[in-house]
């Protein structure tokens, strides 16, 4: 099978999971929130500027902004908006994750 043949191929796209985007936006809320008490700063310059309101207050600010793009994305009946946002905080999510378990095994050398 050549190349061409393959880039010319569309596949299937996934379908858009409202349920799976709320789920990351909760998980996103929850690791920042972890991460953050353990000590770790927040990566994205928009939300550490929020965060002089504090955490909490920023992250739903940032939380209301993803819901409204969700609208868009399905009023204008782009579903793979809603696909791609859910790989991104997946993505959050995952890197979340390691910042989380790089701080624990910071701590841990220290002590």
């Amino acid at each position: 099978m050549s190349f061409a043949i393959l880039l010319g191929r569309r596949g299937h796209f996934p379908t858009p999971s409202l349920t799976v985007f709320v789920a990351l936006q909760v998980l996103d809320i929850l690791t920042t929130l972890l991460g953050l008490q353990l000590g770790a700063s927040e990566g994205s310059m928009f939300l550490s500027r929020l965060m002089r309101v504090g955490p909490v207050a920023a992250l739903l600010i940032a939380k209301i902004i993803a819901v409204l793009l969700v609208a868009l994305a399905l009023k204008f009946k782009r579903p793979r908006v809603v696909v791609f946002l859910n790989y991104w905080f997946a993505a959050v999510v995952s890197w979340n994750l390691v910042v989380i378990l790089l701080t624990q095994l910071s701590d841990a050398r220290r002590n």
